[in-house]
């Protein structure tokens, strides 16, 4: 009796707690408000409570992300939905599996006590960019609802200098701005911009930031765990968003200043509220937008490059 006394009481010591398993993030740019769900999920446990220890990794350059998970040298990466259509038609083995930001945050920005009051107050005018392909298709787009083409004006590579060339007058407008940081970059040094937003002038809405994953490795149950304790992140962030932001500063202690506290208030209405959610319309439009506008030539089904993992 005193041994099977003995058994019991030992199998309800508890064993070592099973090691979490790793997944590497790679972010699209350095570590800002955009990536909140991911900063929330890590640091109120989420994650580890999946049993993942999750690794955010910001890029020495900003293309790489996906090519990295491409390349099988990380789990995810952060990247946007019209590049992920250009990337897959580049033979790319790339697949959606979870949206962050679920609206466009690009925008066309002029001074707001400049000369350009609508669209086609830009004929004639300089028009600063920093991506050639994608931002040049967009702004075509919006030129052609005011019945204005791409020779109706000049483009200048700013690179990624799009504030200040805007403000020092070098350029009319800038195509490419994010719509809840230039802004607030532009109030804060008293030139406050006015904003042009692309669905809003015939660019079909789009999920500004995605994660990706790669095709082999879509049957990981890690990636499932991975999404429901962003979800979880997202809820948290929305019901609790002063928390969350603390959170966010004690974790990045160099991000605690007025243009990303800005920033995170207007990014918090535009947070996938169900990450895991596809709208395959969505991007069945865009892609034929890309092909109209000569980015792409084919699109293939959306099943083969964005997902819902079961």
């Amino acid at each position: 009796m005193k041994k099977v006394i003995f058994a019991l009481l030992f199998a309800l010591i508890p064993g070592p707690a099973p090691a979490a398993e790793k997944i590497t993030v790679i972010l699209d740019w350095f570590v800002n408000p955009d990536h909140a769900p991911l900063i929330v999920a890590r640091e109120k446990g989420f994650f580890a409570e999946a049993g993942l220890e999750v690794e955010l990794i910001a890029p020495a350059d900003p293309n790489d992300p996906p090519k990295l998970v491409a390349a099988g040298k990380a789990d995810l990466a952060v990247s946007y939905q019209p590049q992920l259509h250009v990337q897959v038609a580049a033979g790319l083995p790339l697949t959606r599996i979870a949206t962050i930001v679920a609206t466009p945050l690009n925008a066309l920005v002029v001074l707001a006590d400049g000369p350009v009051a609508r669209i086609a107050d830009l004929k004639g005018r300089k028009i600063g960019f920093s991506v050639g392909g994608f931002e040049e298709a967009l702004l075509g787009a919006m030129l052609s609802s005011a019945g204005l083409s791409l020779d109706d004006v000049t483009l200048v590579n700013v690179n990624f200098s799009l504030s200040p060339s805007l403000i020092t007058g070098q350029v009319d407008a800038v195509i490419g701005a994010f719509r809840n940081f230039e802004l607030n970059q532009m109030d804060l040094v008293g030139k406050p911009g006015r904003a042009f937003y692309p669905e809003e002038l015939g660019v079909p809405a789009y999920d500004e930031l995605i994660l990706v994953a790669n095709n082999d490795s879509l049957g990981d149950p890690r990636l499932r765990r991975f999404v429901d304790a962003l979800e979880r992140g997202v809820q948290f962030l929305i019901n609790h968003p002063d928390d969350s932001w603390r959170l966010f500063v004690k974790a990045y202690k160099d991000l605690d200043d007025e243009l990303n506290r800005r920033a995170w208030r207007d990014t918090l209405p535009r947070f996938a509220l169900r990450p895991a959610a596809l709208d395959r319309g969505r991007y069945r439009r865009f892609a034929q937008f890309l092909i109209d506008q000569g980015l792409i030539k084919t699109a293939p089904p959306v099943a083969s490059y964005a997902v819902e993992l079961e």
